[in-house]
């Protein structure tokens, strides 16, 4: 029975696990989007989200924490800089999966990992045109205009 058991192992050690979160970490603050598995991408999902609620609030302490984590001094200024400052208003949600497929090798379900806040697509408001539907009552009302069609003349 697997009463108690809140995350996956990964297959790995926790201090292997927590180094590889640690640097998927700082590559999905860095680029914004990784390609990953579908396993891990929501271990890391898991693990990103609490340091980017950490980093609304830029204080020392909120600064030392995020960098035990991630220890990486650029990915910590990106953190707090630029993408604190896109997810100020929003209340949790920051990332995004995107599945993809499987992977050639050994048929592993790929995903991407994104920022929901960074993504230029997705940010694109698409504007659809709605079909409008003439209700009974405007046709109607409205009687149609039958055009004369001119008949061509018969070769003889």
């Amino acid at each position: 029975m697997r009463h108690n058991k809140k995350f996956n192992h990964l297959g790995r050690t926790a201090s292997h696990r927590n180094a590889m979160l640690s640097n998927m970490a700082t590559s999905l603050i860095m680029h914004k989007r990784i390609t990953t598995t579908v396993a891990k991408a929501k271990a890391l999902k898991k693990f990103v989200e609490p340091l980017i609620t950490k980093c609304k609030q830029d204080t020392t302490n909120s600064r030392r924490v995020v960098f035990s984590y991630l220890q990486d001094k650029f990915a910590v200024t990106e953190l707090f800089k630029e993408i604190s400052v896109k997810v100020a208003d929003r209340p949790g949600g920051y990332t995004r999966i995107i599945k993809t497929g499987h992977r050639l090798g050994d048929n592993a379900e790929m995903c991407f990992i994104e920022l929901v806040d960074f993504d230029e697509n997705m940010a694109k408001q698409t504007v659809k045109k709605t079909r409008t539907r003439r209700s009974k009552k405007a046709t109607e009302a409205v009687p149609a205009v039958e055009t004369p069609v001119e008949e061509a003349p018969k070769a003889e």
